[in-house]
């Protein structure tokens, strides 16, 4: 009961879709079997109920019990309503990066370990934006538009992870990103005439950066060595690289040298054919300008 004796109303499993655990995905699960330890741990400590430190929190006493148990992930404010409620004095709420990092598609989450060790990532895009490049807008647009549909939290998870690899660009030492787009892939309105200027007005701004390179391949172009499709290469400080193609190696990520150069052969070749990337600027500036 709140306060001023009205009764509060508890959160629930049916009002936290999208926070359940993977059971494929190990580290995952470790790691949220570890903080509903410790939330259970320090509960008991105080000697407070599940029922109690629900209401205290504003969760419903199934959910705090499923969430000790390694059942469901915490949001970041539960943490911190637990740790205030439970005087853990900032070791609960330090859970929340670990936590959040759950929350991304593994293989969402193992791409942006792999981004953060490289040094060099080369991108050659013909169907949409680079994920790296994109606005957020450009992003909700894009999983708006994919069938099954995604629901609101599903949608909020992958925008944040993708959002999440963006911090690639701040890191110091920067590594070396190169990109190629198709024209049509910038000509495409997604999300309307202001999410689409917005993310023009992206792209000019990343192509200033001293370490990041991006490219036009214009349709124009009539034949060149991107026709099989995607592209990316990540090459990391040791010298090694993994990298896939669309059009090769039935699209699988590999990292044998020899399948490496050949993607490096066809990148190149690529960048080649494309608009320098003073020429790309003047073109992106130009289709701003028309929109």
């Amino acid at each position: 009961m709140s306060v001023d004796g009205e009764v509060r109303q508890l959160r629930t499993e049916a009002d936290e879709p999208g926070w359940e655990v993977d059971p494929d995905d190990e580290w995952g699960v470790a790691v949220i079997a570890t903080v509903g330890r410790q939330l259970k741990l320090r509960r008991e400590a105080v000697g407070m109920r599940a029922g109690d430190f629900g209401r205290a929190v504003g969760y419903g006493e199934d959910l705090v019990y499923k969430i000790e148990g390694g059942k469901r992930i915490p949001r970041p404010e539960y943490l911190e309503r637990a740790d205030e409620v439970l005087g853990a004095g900032g070791l609960l709420a330090a859970m929340r990066e670990d936590v959040a990092k759950v929350r991304y598609p593994k293989k969402v989450r193992d791409l942006a370990q792999m981004e953060a060790r490289a040094v060099e990532i080369g991108v050659y895009e013909n169907s949409n934006v680079a994920g790296l490049l994109q606005t957020e807008g450009h992003m909700r647009a894009l999983f708006g538009t994919w069938l099954p549909a995604y629901s609101d939290e599903e949608t909020e998870r992958m925008v944040a992870a993708r959002m999440a690899r963006r911090a690639i660009f701040d890191r110091s030492p920067a590594p070396t990103l190169t990109f190629v787009q198709e024209e049509s892939t910038l000509r495409r309105p997604v999300g309307g005439r202001m999410v689409w200027r917005r993310q023009l007005e992206r792209l000019l701004e990343l192509g200033e950066l001293r370490n990041v390179s991006i490219q036009v391949m214009p349709t124009e172009v009539e034949d060149h060595f991107g026709t099989g499709g995607l592209i990316e290469e990540l090459k990391f400080p040791e010298g090694t690289a993994v990298g896939r193609s669309e059009g090769a190696f039935n699209g699988r990520p590999v990292s044998d040298p020899k399948q490496i150069r050949i993607l490096d052969l066809r990148y190149s070749m690529i960048r080649a054919q494309a608009l320098t990337p003073r020429e790309s600027r003047a073109f992106i500036e130009q289709m701003l300008g028309e929109t």
